[in-house]
């Protein structure tokens, strides 16, 4: 499928991470999504069905292990890949993202070419 008809819905607290990742989304023709925090994105999730979950790990409030766990409960969303997005990255932090339910786990700061890749493949 063309990216035009894929959704992703990106949950990022930080607004310049949102704005690269849109940008970058949308110029490959993807529809985007986003969530600033876990109850924003359990609303957006109440009336859209993206076909992938970018997840950014430190939140405030419910963290994206949380928020991913909540997620992939629903019956509707236990198929949709969530990636984490995160600057973790100590010796654990992958695995710990993998077994809080995450289907894939991409570092920060993000290298666009890998990133895009990424994607792609999962989506």
């Amino acid at each position: 499928m063309m990216p035009g008809n894929k959704t992703i819905l990106y949950i990022e607290d930080n607004f310049e991470n949102r704005t690269l990742v849109r940008r970058l989304l949308l110029s490959l023709g993807y529809g985007v999504l986003e969530a600033e925090n876990a109850v924003q994105a359990l609303d957006v999730l109440s009336s859209n069905r993206p076909d992938l979950i970018l997840m950014d790990i430190n939140m405030p409030d419910v963290d994206g292990y949380t928020l991913t766990h909540q997620i992939k409960v629903m019956p509707e969303f236990k198929q949709v890949p969530i990636i984490a997005i995160t600057a973790n990255v100590m010796r654990g932090d992958r695995e710990k993202s993998l077994a809080a339910g995450c289907d894939g786990y991409i570092e920060k700061p993000i290298d666009v070419d890998r990133f895009l890749d990424q994607i792609a493949e999962m989506i």
